[in-house]
């Protein structure tokens, strides 16, 4: 049986985890993931949803701070004597003296079609730059920022209406799969990696908060991409009476006025101008409350 060391943190890489454990070809020896972290208005300390899935399974689990820094850590991993390292959203980057640990490779998951959007944000950039696919794909990690020979890939279609929790639930059930794949495929030599092609790399930026506050004066698309890229985490906003409304739901429509202008409210929520043709806000957030119809919203305004 091949023997893996899973790194990773987020939910996202909760189901390859638990694929990789129920495998009869692939043995996990053990789990690196972040150190538990305040959360909640309590502010109380809560393990990931990696380290959970690990806890519950038996497996042995590392919690450093950063690894490149920990060598006590890395000694441990040692003596594991893993083949692969897989990671998937870990959160930390790695040293060579960690990549040099397993007998084969490190094997990341990346959530995008590379060399396009290398970098923090794969899955929330493909939505905002209303791009009509993406996808998966996993590779040799190297030093460099995703930079790495690539195994294989999965393409993944991004409907209109696709939100970024859509995507990453759509990526979070492909992922298994592939990674399996993967290590089965360099451990027996059937399958061998693809240098990067330096043309066509993009980086995935992390989002600043500027980028969350809608410019009427963009196009009805691409706010409504906005709102579906960052759906939730943080959510696209505009300011009204001075307060904060967080925007949900969108669809673009026909219209035209001044930008930013609520051209009109009817049952399917409220009509704003853009810089071209118009977006029905359908669900929103108002500073305070919870999410409600956009209308309904309005409606409170005149109370």
């Amino acid at each position: 049986m091949i023997k893996v060391v899973f790194f990773g943190t987020p939910s996202i890489g909760v189901k390859s985890l638990e694929y990789l454990y129920n495998s009869s070809k692939i043995n996990v020896v053990g789990v690196v993931t972040q150190p538990d972290k305040p959360a909640g208005r309590g502010h109380k300390l809560t393990m990931s949803p990696v380290k959970q899935f690990a806890l519950e399974h038996n497996l042995p689990v590392f919690q450093p701070k950063s690894i490149r820094k920990e060598p006590e850590i890395q000694k441990e991993l040692k003596l594991l004597e893993p083949d692969f390292f897989v990671t998937f959203a870990f959160g930390q980057i790695l040293s060579q003296d960690v990549l040099d640990i397993p007998k084969y490779e490190t094997i990341n998951l990346h959530a995008s079609l590379l060399p396009k959007y290398r970098g923090a944000n794969p899955i929330q950039r493909a939505i905002i730059n209303g791009d009509k696919e993406t996808g998966i794909c996993t590779m040799i990690t190297e030093l460099g920022l995703d930079c790495g020979d690539i195994c294989k890939k999965v393409v993944i279609p991004i409907p209109n209406e696709m939100t970024c929790e859509d995507l990453y639930e759509e990526i979070s059930e492909k992922s298994p799969k592939l990674i399996e794949e993967t290590l089965l495929g360099l451990a027996d030599g059937s399958l061998e990696p693809v240098k990067q092609c330096e043309d066509g790399v993009c980086m995935a930026n992390k989002l600043s908060k500027e980028e969350t506050l809608i410019d009427w004066s963009k196009t009805a698309e691409e706010i409504h991409n906005l709102v579906r890229g960052i759906y939730k985490s943080p959510s696209a906003y505009f300011i009204y009476n001075g307060k904060v409304i967080k925007i949900l739901k969108t669809e673009v429509c026909e219209g035209c006025g001044s930008a930013g202008e609520f051209v009109e409210v009817c049952k399917y929520g409220i009509k704003v101008a853009c810089g071209k043709d118009c977006l029905m806000l359908e669900r929103v957030k108002p500073e305070g409350k919870g999410e409600m119809s956009a209308r309904d919203w309005y409606n409170g305004l005149k109370k």
